[in-house]
């Protein structure tokens, strides 16, 4: 059980994210489509998994444009923004933001990808929703860099994600 805290207030969930040299374990997501999407699909390209607990929140919605913002740059090199929000809410965020250099995923279905990351909160106001992570992923599928954010309304480190793919 990892501990974060919400406004100050600690609160749990399921574990540790995946260890760095790790393979990352596989998921199928939901796309705004309805379609489904798996880890595997993406061999060969780097990944940003940038995942936060709701898009319709001041803090996640920023990472999404943040992201979106820097995956324009990025070379071989997919950002996935992936959270518990119903596909058409994402879809909804989306249209109305401009957004389409990242793909919004959804762990709507049975929140599968949540528990196998670790990312699941286990207790407080947000249970059973996603804490805010980002795992970033060679083109094997090994995760070079993790990011638990400690005080779930802060923005994750940017900078050190974009940095582990420079270095990678």
């Amino acid at each position: 059980m990892a501990t974060v805290t919400l406004k100050g207030n600690t609160i749990h969930t399921l574990g540790d994210l995946p260890s760095k040299g790790s393979k990352a374990p596989e998921f199928t997501l939901t796309k705004n489509d309805l379609s489904t999407v798996k880890l595997s699909d993406y061999v060969g390209s780097r990944l940003v998994l940038n995942i936060f607990p709701s898009v319709d929140t001041g803090t996640c919605a920023q990472s999404v444009r943040q992201f979106n913002e820097e995956a324009a740059e990025l070379d071989n090199t997919i950002v996935l923004c992936i959270s518990k929000d119903l596909p058409f809410a994402q879809a909804r965020f989306c249209g109305a933001e401009g957004i389409d250099n990242v793909e919004l995923l959804s762990d709507f279905r049975n929140g599968n990808f949540g528990k196998s990351y670790n990312l699941e909160f286990t207790d407080g106001p947000l249970a059973p929703l996603h804490s805010r992570a980002v795992i970033v992923l060679d083109e094997k599928g090994e995760v070079i860099y993790t990011e638990q954010v400690q005080e779930i309304v802060d923005e994750p480190n940017y900078k050190a994600a974009l940095e582990a793919l420079m270095n990678d």
